[in-house]
């Protein structure tokens, strides 16, 4: 029987596992800083819509044999710019162009995918994610573009910030609203190609949302709260990737199930007394 230091010690002299800790640390801290800017802007939606849009230009650069990160990236990026150009234009309310991209973007990642014979079993691992199969190359593509988000996020802090809490002051201390926004929209389009292969298009908005999240629960301040989602982001990767070595479950799956559990535990511990405490309004009580 394990002791307990070997049982925790065991999983990591893997280097399968190695490498996915390393791949769903990177995507998890990368779009736990990113998601508290979705979260707190109220664009969940788009957070589920940009790695869908991302799988038409990762199904396009697997059928030209090219870099599937990279063609993700253009494709996000390019249906970023066109759910923002459709929104700001008023052609159509921000929702529903995001419907509309979304669901154009996916259909043509499918059309493409379709061409190659083993389309399912080569693509499988980038719309439910394949953590255990990530390889060093990559890790250093994850790593690349995560750092690049990171470092625009830093770079436009400040427009960032205001923009966030306070559009029209943003637009009166002449800060490009409209371009800050598409900037966003970018950056939680990279996010969804760097945990591409972590969790899969089907849960990027997992990380995306629920650490941010969570961290709202805890957090007074931005920079809080990013700390804060990021250290939950960091230790649901530990843990999923625990449970499902151990359990013999999906890791991408597990590691999001870790996440909400989190978020539950938090919000039960914040939130909990009171709800319990509070009338129910359907009996008056």
């Amino acid at each position: 029987m394990l002791s307990i230091a070997d049982a925790l010690a065991e999983p990591w002299r893997l280097e399968f596992m190695q490498r996915a800790l390393l791949a769903t640390a990177l995507a998890s801290a990368t779009a736990s800083v990113v998601g508290c800017y979705v979260v707190l802007r109220g664009m969940a939606f788009l957070g589920d819509a940009l790695p869908h849009a991302a799988f038409s230009g990762v199904a396009a650069a697997f059928l030209l044999g090219g870099n599937v990160y990279l063609g993700g990236a253009v494709a996000a990026a390019l249906s970023s710019l066109l759910m923002g150009l459709l929104g700001r234009r008023g052609l159509l309310k921000h929702d529903t162009a995001v419907g509309v991209v979304l669901a154009m973007a996916f259909a043509l990642g499918l059309l493409l995918a379709s061409r190659r014979a083993n389309y399912a079993v080569n693509l499988s691992s980038f719309i439910f994610g394949s953590p255990l199969a990530v390889s060093w190359g990559d890790i250093w593509a994850v790593a690349a573009i995560g750092g690049g988000v990171l470092a625009l996020v830093a770079l436009f802090w400040k427009e960032l910030l205001v923009t966030t809490y306070d559009p029209a002051m943003a637009a009166a201390l002449g800060i490009p609203v409209a371009m800050v926004e598409q900037g966003l929209m970018l950056a939680v389009a990279l996010c969804a190609v760097v945990a591409l292969k972590a969790v899969g298009i089907v849960l990027v908005m997992a990380l995306l949302v629920v650490p941010a999240a969570t961290a709202q629960l805890l957090a007074r301040s931005l920079p809080a709260m990013m700390a804060m989602a990021v250290g939950v982001g960091l230790l649901s990767s530990l843990l999923g990737l625990y449970t499902a070595y151990y359990a013999d479950v999906s890791p991408s799956a597990s590691v999001v199930l870790t996440a909400a559990a989190l978020f539950f535990l938090v919000l039960l511990g914040r939130r909990g007394p009171r709800l319990l405490l509070r009338r129910a309004p359907w009996t008056g009580r």
